[in-house]
């Protein structure tokens, strides 16, 4: 009787735990679905904006920035965010320290040249560019999903 015991009780616990992975795997019951920021460079951003006009969302960053991978982890990793600015806008990451050229309105010039010329000062900062290029703004500053979301829905309206 003992026996039995043991054994129904353990095959609750392994029903229970392969129900829980199920439900896990997929996205039931986290609250909050998997979903990724579809991240480009600076140039496939501006191809695509050729063909279908967008603002775009620049996380400038530094490998060496706490806060900037505090917002990859906690901000830009969070379901609704990844939906709002990939249905909305053109994601792109750029590294304030890196020589690697790229082509920004057909002038070539570093990422970190770039940075400074959107007035960047400090990380992380997102910069906000409407859909014909100009009037980059420069937003500082670490921001929680609900903070950012409303910061991207302003700027969009």
């Amino acid at each position: 009787m003992k026996n039995l015991l043991i054994i129904l009780l353990l095959g609750g616990l392994l029903s229970s735990t392969a129900l829980a992975q199920t439900a896990q795997k997929s996205g039931e019951g986290s609250g909050s679905a998997s979903a990724e920021i579809e991240w480009l460079t600076i140039d496939e951003a501006q191809a695509r904006n050729a063909e279908e006009p967008r603002p775009f969302f620049v996380d400038v960053y530094t490998d060496w920035c706490g806060w900037c991978k505090r917002m990859d982890k906690d901000t830009f990793s969070d379901a609704d965010v990844a939906a709002y600015v990939n249905e909305n806008f053109y994601a792109v990451k750029l590294d304030a320290e890196s020589s690697t050229m790229v082509n920004y309105k057909g002038e070539v010039m570093s990422q970190t040249a770039l940075a400074r010329e959107w007035g960047v000062r400090g990380y992380p900062t997102i910069v906000l560019i409407d859909e014909d290029l100009y009037s980059p703004q420069a937003k500082p500053g670490y921001r929680k999903p609900a903070a950012f979301l409303s910061l991207l829905r302003t700027f969009k309206d």
